[in-house]
């Protein structure tokens, strides 16, 4: 299994959604449709998302190693 990471290609705020789509096999734009309905729930979907975005490495990011 490869690590999540946030593609730079497909992303439309800050990648989230296409990673976790691509991740669990789905289309970026159905994970969209999940987020928002889910924001018609009390949550705190929004502060998940950006510590999503914060944790989640940038894919020309994760490529790179530490040697």
């Amino acid at each position: 299994m490869t690590a999540i990471s946030r593609p730079t290609d497909g992303r439309m705020i800050g990648g989230v959604c296409a990673a976790l789509a691509r991740r669990f096999g789905t289309s970026a734009t159905t994970m969209r449709v999940i987020f928002l309905l889910s924001c018609l729930l009390p949550g705190p979907q929004f502060l998940l998302y950006i510590a999503l975005w914060i944790l989640f490495p940038s894919e020309h990011k994760a490529g790179r190693t530490a040697w």
